[in-house]
């Protein structure tokens, strides 16, 4: 696999080696833009772990023959596959410019980007003037589509509404009992959100509860123990917190030293990625999510593991010699989703390489199989997906010498998800009308 990156040190760090290749409208390869997190505090645990999980995953489809049906076709129906990569660090108004030069300049074929909520609030009306093919592959905002409407834009992951209905979920199902519940999340549209839809879910579920204090650091503050003083004077029956990468090491190794974890039971939304490099200092007992059945939450499905979850489990295993968290598994259902949209598209026009505008009509209301499940373009006429999600608890596992998780509930896509036309705010209002749940 080719790789041009930015940045010439997150590149090498990253294992992408040999000369930057030229622009090319080459009709045997198929370039990809991939922008994440190669740099600060985003990216050990989230943004370089997804470009892990996207290089396997390239490399294994450009070999050809790797992963199972419906993925054996080599590359993009037979289009070598040829990323740009692109480090995601710098702001709305850089990523902007970075993804114009991906367009103009670097002549990619399709974009695949963005954690920040903020860089996927910016990046969909420039990449609808240019008329670019993109997919944001993880930011979790509902306010992307709820908010905006575009015609080449598709987000391949849930929004993050799904992760904390699905929280409040758990505890009800889980028997517990609630009476206050506290938060600590990052203020901008990410923890703003994620906040209001675990407090308005709760409200639902559990109809007396009270919000005792709810925090907003700023992103990146990286220094939590004015909130963890707050947290442990409230002694709330649920502290839920949505931070992530960095921001989610510090709180968690802060908050366990000074024992938050045992004052209160605390609710990581979308925890699971920074396992990893915690590992045993991740307390025991934590609920938490991986924004999907992704991680851990996947591998404590057991035997019912599909062979292409496991085909990806071990070759990301093999290479990076670390389990794959969420960021790899929603980098690999973003790519695959583009396989099945340009064979789609291929199938529909002759076998020739598509186009932008084939390639978003390929991908509207497309669904495909993935790692975490089967991906569903079922949300903003067909832009939005759905999927499954899991939420558990964690325990070491002391033989093994690893965390893994323990009393995983498995949440159908149209149970924690809104249905089409509904804004997730207005549907956990309402009382999730229209959910099928098992439970």
């Amino acid at each position: 696999m080719k790789v041009t990156a930015k940045l010439a040190a997150s590149a090498l760090a990253l294992g992408a080696l040999g000369a930057a290749p030229q622009a090319s409208a080459q009709d045997d390869v198929f370039r990809v833009g991939i922008i994440t997190f190669l740099s600060g505090q985003a990216a050990e645990s989230f943004g370089v772990p997804a470009w892990n999980g996207g290089k396997t995953l390239i490399d294994m489809l450009n070999e050809g023959g790797k992963l199972p049906e419906p993925y054996t076709q080599r590359g993009f129906g037979g289009l070598t596959i040829e990323a740009v990569l692109v480090d995601e660090a710098g702001g709305a108004t850089k990523q902007v410019q970075e993804f114009r030069n991906l367009v103009q300049r670097e002549e990619v074929d399709a974009v695949i980007g963005y954690v920040s909520s903020a860089d996927c609030l910016a990046v969909p009306p420039v990449a609808d003037e240019l008329k670019a093919f993109t997919i944001l592959y993880d930011c979790g905002t509902p306010r992307v589509f709820e908010d905006g409407e575009y015609e080449y834009v598709f987000r391949t992951a849930a929004h993050g509404a799904m992760d904390n209905v699905s929280l409040a979920r758990y505890l009800k199902s889980q028997g517990m009992q609630v009476e206050t519940i506290s938060g600590v999340n990052q203020d901008y549209a990410w923890g703003q959100d994620s906040w209001a839809d675990f407090e308005g879910a709760m409200k639902q579920l559990y109809p007396d509860v009270e919000v005792e204090t709810s925090l907003f650091p700023k992103f990146g503050a990286g220094q939590y123990g004015a909130e963890i003083s707050a947290l442990l004077r409230a002694r709330s029956d649920v502290t839920h917190s949505s931070l992530w990468g960095g921001d989610l090491q510090g709180l968690v190794l802060q908050a366990s030293a000074r024992n938050l974890h045992e004052r209160t039971q605390l609710a990581l939304s979308a925890g699971d990625h920074v396992i990893p490099q915690l590992q045993d200092k991740m307390p025991e007992g934590i609920i938490l999510g991986a924004r999907g059945v992704n991680g851990l939450a996947a591998y404590a499905r057991g035997g019912e593991l599909e062979e292409l979850t496991m085909t990806l489990w071990d070759a990301y295993m093999e290479e990076h010699g670390v389990f794959p968290v969420q960021a790899p598994f929603r980098m690999w259902q973003a790519v695959l989703g583009l396989k099945a949209a340009v064979e789609k598209a291929m199938a529909e026009n002759g076998g020739v390489k598509p186009n932008d505008e084939q390639l978003a009509a390929a991908m509207t209301g497309l669904s495909w199989p993935a790692p975490s499940g089967v991906i569903e373009m079922a949300l903003a006429d067909g832009h939005q997906a759905i999927q499954p999600n899991a939420i558990g608890k964690t325990v070491w596992d002391s033989e093994a010498d690893a965390m893994r998780l323990e009393e995983v509930i498995y949440y159908d896509s149209r149970c924690v998800n809104p249905p089409e036309g509904v804004k997730a705010a207005d549907w956990i209002a309402q009382g999730f009308p229209g959910a099928q749940c098992d439970e």
